[in-house]
């Protein structure tokens, strides 16, 4: 039992002892650090026995392979190699005791000579030799590479602008090692943490800084090339200062640590923040030009105030403007633009005029308050308060806005008052029509002027009653038209039309007299007229407003109403003596108690007194010429009619003619109208005196006969009629000589109605009438005076009385023309178409005998034919002995 509990003692204490082995540890390797950075490698023993405090040896080597060079020790200070005495001797190395387990070796300013393999070794204390009793790290000593630039800043910036902070952290990368850059701020004798970017992207910032960054109110904005910008938007006075850049390199140990192996610190400049109310200046005038602090309107003028705010951070800013009367606000422009009438109808600010507010361009505000009253009167000034948005608008929050500063115009006062111009008007008629269409003209005199503003104008306005009974509405009184204080010709409705025309007029011929004018009287123009001058005056916006007016005594226009009259006189200016000359003919009109009208033409004509009329031509009131309807179209050229002269028309007929021979006149009409636009209104109408063309033509003398080979046919024969006519006296050749030949028809013997069927003009052009009838016509030229017409296949509707009707054209050898002949009718023939019996019932009767014997002849035939075919004689057969049989058969 005893040898038992032995050995579990044993066992025990062996357990333990393996339990306390010593460890040995440093700083997890491989270390970076920069050249001329101080280092530090820490070193701790644990799970020793002996002594609590222990002590500690440091060695290097350059190589693994190198024999390790004695750095120091913490009991014997011989312990350092000859290379490392002078550094340990001056301090520049040296070990430090953390506690008693724990040291750090401590190199002041690090050499690239330094870089190696580091052992920290701790002698034995221990009763039995277990663990570990040193630990390497590997040191490795990078040149200092790292620099801080930035750029310079501005002295001084406006309150509420944008501060950029633009700081450039470069190094040479040949170790894996991370930079990180900073932003502070002094005032004073402290330092303010703004913002750290890295070394693994991370972005920590300052204790003050931090709201304003969650806002956006201060951004990063990493750039390329080692270049960090921080963005400081809307500054305050707060951020005053001097500002410095830090840029750090650090390395990431085994150990999941951050070291800073080496930094930099880069001033940037010292910022002055000026105060928005420093640099808010905020002026109020008018708009006139030059602008004015002293306005002196009239009532019913518009006052227009402009309100310029100027400040050196303006775009920075939101406004508030207010503009206030009398120390009372009256309207205000909110931030956001929205307009706020502060103007209430309960109390005595609602006798004032409407105001309106409105943004001009960046930094002005312009009031204007329509149509001013005399309470409208007071001392005007601008009240401005600028916000600056302290929150950005990126984190949806719609930002934090502070008032900046406040700052009130200077005063501009407006006085509102009326001092009317006084004067008298005088209405007189210059032209007063004795009857219509004649011209008439009123003057409006102003005399006696008082009170008139320098720069003052005068206008007119003038206006017509009509007479009673002229209108439906007597009392009716219409705007003829007027001019204002520019001289602008506004023209009534119903005078629109004249006045753009010029039929009438409204002038100023001086200064102080105004003209109506009415070029062509009316009826409709009598009644009572009024002139009515208004004063104008220039106000301070440089506007003419109108300041008063004055209306004149009624003046009558009457006179007697007369009815037009028109006379047209006809005179002979060409003579044509001879077939073949020239007509020539002028018409001239006057008149009386009509004015100014346009006038209608038609030439007509007869061949003697009493008989029908014919028209030639006719020509419009707006001169438009046309043929009249009987006139021979290949004698239009020979034709001319015009307007010689507003009153006077000439004609002209070329060519004489004997068939032109007879009386000649102008029918004249003349048209007015009322208005421009309106249609033409006839005046008044007269014939002129008849003027004759009469002339002997020796020409050969002609008659006619007509002539039919039989008076009766029978139908379907044909029957021809000559129509012959003989030259007589001076017989022209014959390609001297054409007839234009036609031929009627009578159906009744002696009818006065007659229907033409055929003819052929002089040129050989033969032309027939539509006819209902199976027969057929046409002509045939016999020889140069003799024309035939043929009824082909005559009918009984053809039977009726014919007549030719000639009309002879002749070369006259004195004019070398064409000359037309008197018209020639023959005598009358009497064709009839007779229908015989007997000649129409030979023709049946002997086709029907004939056809009766055919057929008796053919039935003969057939009946001995088929008798000889069907009819034959068959043998006899004798009767048997057999009785009883032939009884049978019987």
């Amino acid at each position: 039992m005893m040898d038992t509990d032995l050995f579990k003692l044993v066992g025990a204490l062996l357990m333990l002892g393996g339990s306390l082995a010593r460890v040995v540890t440093v700083s997890p390797s491989p270390l970076i650090r920069v050249e001329g950075q101080p280092i530090s490698i820490r070193c701790d023993v644990n799970d020793y026995t002996g002594p609590r405090e222990q002590d500690f040896e440091w060695m290097m080597s350059r190589e693994a392979s190198v024999q390790r060079i004695k750095i120091i020790s913490t009991f014997d200070g011989s312990y350092s190699d000859q290379s490392h005495s002078k550094r340990v001797a001056s301090g520049d190395i040296s070990i430090m005791r953390l506690q008693d387990n724990v040291v750090e070796l401590k190199i002041a300013e690090a050499k690239s000579q330094d870089a190696g393999l580091y052992c920290c070794q701790t002698p034995s204390t221990d009763s039995v030799i277990s663990g570990t009793y040193e630990a390497n790290v590997q040191l490795i000593v990078i040149p200092d590479t790292l620099k801080v630039t930035s750029q310079t800043l501005p002295s001084a910036i406006p309150e509420g602008s944008d501060l950029t902070l633009s700081c450039n952290v470069t190094r040479e990368l040949t170790q894996p090692t991370y930079l990180s850059v900073s932003w502070s701020l002094k005032k004073g004798g402290t330092s303010e943490e703004i913002l750290t970017f890295g070394p693994q992207g991370d972005v920590v910032t300052g204790a003050k800084y931090t709201r304003r960054y969650a806002d956006g109110a201060i951004r990063l904005a990493p750039g390329k090339n080692g270049l960090f910008e921080l963005v400081i938007s809307r500054v305050t006075t707060s951020d005053e200062g001097i500002y410095e850049c830090n840029g750090t390199e650090w390395t990431h140990e085994n150990g999941g640590k951050w070291i800073q192996i080496v930094g930099r610190a880069k001033e940037m400049g010292t910022i002055a923040v000026i105060p928005t109310g420093q640099s808010l200046s905020v002026k109020a005038s008018s708009s006139a030009s030059p602008p004015s602090t002293n306005l002196l309107l009239v009532p019913g003028e518009k006052l227009t105030l402009l309100c310029s705010v100027a400040a050196g951070n303006l775009p920075s800013l939101s406004l508030e403007v207010t503009w206030l009367a009398n120390g009372r606000d009256i309207i205000t422009m909110e931030r956001n633009g929205v307009v706020i009438s502060n103007m209430s109808s309960s109390s005595a600010q609602g006798k004032r005029s409407e105001a309106g507010l409105e943004r001009v361009g960046a930094d002005g505000y312009r009031l204007a308050v329509r149509q001013l009253s005399t309470e409208d009167g007071g001392t005007y000034t601008c009240r401005v308060r600028a916000f600056i948005e302290k929150g950005g608008r990126s984190a949806g929050g719609g930002g934090r806005w502070h008032m900046a500063a406040e700052k009130t115009s200077n005063p501009v006062t407006v006085k509102v008052s009326q001092i009317r111009p006084s004067f008298t008007l005088a209405l007189e008629s210059i032209l007063h029509p004795q009857v219509t269409s004649e011209p008439t003209e009123l003057a409006c005199h102003v005399t006696n002027i008082t009170h008139l503003p320098v720069g003052g104008r005068l206008g007119v306005t003038w206006e017509h009653t009509a007479l009673p009974g002229a209108t439906s509405d007597p009392q009716a009184t219409h705007l003829i038209g007027s001019l204002d204080g520019y001289g602008n010709l506004l023209p009534g409705a119903l005078y629109s039309d004249r006045l753009r025309s010029g039929v009438m007029s409204l002038t100023r011929v001086q200064p102080d007299t105004f003209k109506l004018r009415f070029l062509r009287t009316q009826e409709i123009d009598m009644g009572q007229y009024i002139c009515a001058i208004s004063t104008w005056a220039v106000n301070n916006q440089g506007d003419l407003v109108k300041t008063a007016e004055n209306q004149s005594v009624p003046l009558t226009l009457r006179w007697e109403t007369k009815s037009p009259s028109l006379n047209v006189a006809a005179k002979r200016i060409r003579e044509a003596s001879v077939g073949g000359a020239t007509f020539e003919m002028n018409c001239m009109v006057t008149t009386e108690n009509l004015g100014e009208a346009s006038y209608s033409v038609l030439i007509q004509s007869q061949d003697n007194l009493g008989s029908s009329v014919r028209t030639i031509m006719t020509l419009s009131p707006d001169n438009v010429m046309q043929h009249g309807v009987t006139t021979d179209p290949n004698r239009r050229d020979n034709l001319v009619l015009v307007k010689s002269s507003a009153t006077e028309f000439r004609f002209r007929l070329g060519g004489v003619q004997l068939s032109d021979r007879g009386f000649y006149w102008c029918h004249v009409t003349a048209w007015t109208k009322q208005q421009p636009r309106q249609t033409w209104t006839s005046a008044a109408s007269a014939e002129s005196n008849k003027v004759k063309i009469d002339f002997q033509e020796n020409g050969p003398s002609f008659s006619i006969a007509i002539h039919s080979d039989t008076s009766t046919v029978y139908p379907w024969h044909t029957a021809k009629m000559k129509c012959s006519i003989r030259v007589s006296g001076s017989s022209p050749k014959t390609d001297d000589l054409a007839y234009v030949v036609r031929w009627f028809f009578t159906r009744l013997r002696g009818a006065e109605t007659t229907t033409q069927v055929a003819g052929i003009d002089r040129f050989g052009v033969v032309s027939k009438e539509y006819r209902n009838s199976s027969s057929d016509l046409s002509v045939e030229r016999d020889d140069a005076n003799s024309y035939t017409l043929n009824v082909h296949g005559a009918h009984d509707s053809d039977s009726g009385e014919y007549h030719c009707v000639a009309t002879p054209w002749y070369l006259s050898a004195s004019t070398g023309a064409w000359t037309q002949a008197g018209e020639l009718t023959s005598s009358r023939v009497f064709l009839t178409v007779r229908f015989a019996v007997w000649e129409s019932l030979k023709l049946p009767l002997l086709y029907g005998v004939s056809a009766s014997v055919g057929v008796g002849l053919f039935s003969l035939v057939l009946g001995l034919v088929c008798a000889q075919c069907c009819c034959r004689n068959i043998a006899h057969t004798p009767r048997s002995g057999n009785k009883l049989m032939d009884l049978e058969m019987d």
